[in-house]
């Protein structure tokens, strides 16, 4: 790091970041003054390293992916800022053994756990890195959540926007020579959801916890999605279809794993779910979302594996359920294949956020998941396909 780069560059850009960006600050007071430090953060922008930085009163050394060091002038100047190169997607040995020994002289290391940025919706998963890190050097590792960079850049144009802040409390573990991965994965889990934390409280989209699936269509869905570690409980079509399935566990060739809750349709609770999931036939849509599309919370998404027109208009799922309830995002599932491990699937939705989320839920289950923003497209392909072959007999859950 060149002091003299380092700190122009800062007296430049922190005025800036404070007028442009509106930059807020929280929990600033929860950061080490001195000592040995790990800051584990969100990424979002490149732009991210700068404003975290803007955090402390002494200098922050961060990784950068190795391609930004191609250009000899750009990586003199990233060095001087104190970046230091890693090859992401390897277990690069030197990025690593750079990082303690910042640490082991008592400066900051700045740590992006998700390995690359993440935009749109959610966090990302966190590689074990981190907690490899904070093991090896027993430093303190503050949580730190970013919001609103991703929003600034369009192209080369960067925008005004707000950006805040905000940092956790730290967290210690003790210092181990060499921990083993499964150690270094459960440190890991144990700093990641303190940045989540911060993330949720400054309004960052949360992950989905919780699943609501309408219709005994959709049993293969609550399966795949159970296998994906939501909390999932079923809505059948009346108090006589819950009971029997209660009581049975079974939806054709499919068992419910214990997990799933049953209940009737008209009983479930949906203000404390995540995401709703509408596994109806088309002619029962138009109903189904009269009667519970007023009970769909706003921070809920939507996703439809019904296909096919509503109406004799020829008004397709999605569309009609955009102007029948307040979910911040729909979107639509087409699975020709059924939904059994390792089976193709699209999920659609005009929100990307909203589709990388229930994407990566569909992955988390074994499925070779996609997203599009072509909505009509995969409705009208499922349609013509006849809403999809039925699914494949799922293997039991236990």
């Amino acid at each position: 790091m060149n002091p003299f780069v380092y700190w122009l560059t800062r007296a430049v850009l922190q005025p800036f970041f404070h007028l442009y960006f509106r930059l807020g600050r929280i929990g600033r007071d929860h950061i080490p003054a001195d000592g040995p430090l790990i800051i584990a953060a969100n990424h979002r922008s490149f732009l991210d390293p700068f404003v975290i930085g803007t955090l402390l009163r002494r200098p922050v050394y961060f990784m950068a992916k190795k391609e930004l060091f191609a250009n000899r002038l750009q990586a003199w100047f990233l060095n001087s800022l104190g970046a230091f190169p890693i090859d992401r997607g390897n277990a690069d040995g030197g990025a690593m053994a750079t990082a303690r020994e910042i640490l082991e002289r008592g400066d900051v290391v700045v740590v992006f756990p998700e390995g690359t940025r993440i935009r749109p919706g959610g966090l990302g998963k966190p590689k074990r890195g981190v907690g490899r890190l904070a093991l090896e050097t027993g430093a303190p590792v503050v949580p730190v959540s970013v919001i609103g960079t991703e929003s600034i850049r369009r192209g080369w144009r960067v925008r005004p926007h707000k950006v805040r802040i905000r940092v956790g409390r730290p967290l210690r573990f003790p210092r181990v020579d060499q921990p083993s991965p499964e150690l270094a994965r459960a440190v890991t889990d144990r700093i990641w959801p303190c940045v989540a934390l911060q993330w949720e409280w400054l309004g960052g989209l949360p992950p989905i916890r919780r699943a609501a699936v309408i219709g005994e269509r959709g049993a293969d869905l609550a399966i795949a999605l159970a296998r994906a570690g939501v909390d999932v409980e079923m809505g059948c079509a009346g108090a006589a279809a819950a009971a029997d399935l209660r009581a049975t566990r079974r939806v054709g060739a499919f068992e419910l794993p214990k997990s799933v809750g049953v209940s009737s349709a008209t009983d479930l609770e949906l203000t404390g779910h995540d995401l709703v999931c509408l596994s109806v036939p088309a002619v029962e849509l138009t109903a189904v979302v009269a009667e519970l599309g007023p009970r769909i919370p706003r921070r809920a998404g939507v996703l439809i594996t019904t296909h096919g027109p509503v109406d004799a208009k020829g008004v397709l799922p999605a569309h009609h359920l955009s102007g029948h309830c307040d979910a911040r995002a729909v979107a639509t599932l087409g699975a020709a294949a059924g939904l059994v491990p390792g089976a193709p699937v699209v999920v659609a939705s005009r929100d990307a956020g909203f589709a990388r989320q229930v994407a990566d839920l569909l992955s988390d289950a074994g499925l070779a998941a996609q997203r599009t923003t072509d909505v009509a497209g995969v409705e009208l392909a499922m349609a013509t396909l006849g809403e999809g072959v039925p699914s494949a007999p799922s293997r039991q859950v236990a």
